[in-house]
């Protein structure tokens, strides 16, 4: 088996992936995601640089994930904004709504915020 290293034994079920390439089989409980282990006996798998993947992680190691909608990032410009990925239009402030990207910001519990709502909001007076 490829996942667990673990001899085939005659007669037992096994999993031949084409994309993986000739010479790699699994027992169908270790055809699984290498990212979240997911099973992947019956679903559509991908592979990429020795590893099985779900749809989803596969996708995450292609493209990067707006933290704002957990949508893919398509788009050339985006930004990257308290350790995580943006669509330009998701990094808002989070009292007002107005787009952050590209002005600055304040953080406030973890939540960012613009200017002019920390000053009307959050500022000591």
């Amino acid at each position: 088996c490829y996942h667990c290293k673990l001899n085939m034994r005659e007669g037992d079920p096994a999993v031949y992936a084409e994309r993986a390439g000739y010479d790699k089989l699994w027992h169908p409980g270790c055809f699984v995601c290498c990212t979240c282990g997911e099973l992947l006996v019956d679903m559509i798998y991908f592979w990429k640089n020795g590893n099985l993947y779900c749809g989803r992680h596969y996708c995450d190691s292609e493209r990067p994930r707006c933290a704002g909608c957990d949508e893919l990032i398509f788009s050339n410009e985006y930004t990257l904004a308290e350790g995580q990925n943006w669509h330009l239009k998701h990094f808002c402030c989070f009292d007002c709504d107005c787009v952050l990207a590209g002005i600055t910001y304040i953080t406030v519990n973890d939540k960012p915020v613009c200017k002019s709502c920390y000053m009307k909001n959050h500022a000591v007076v």
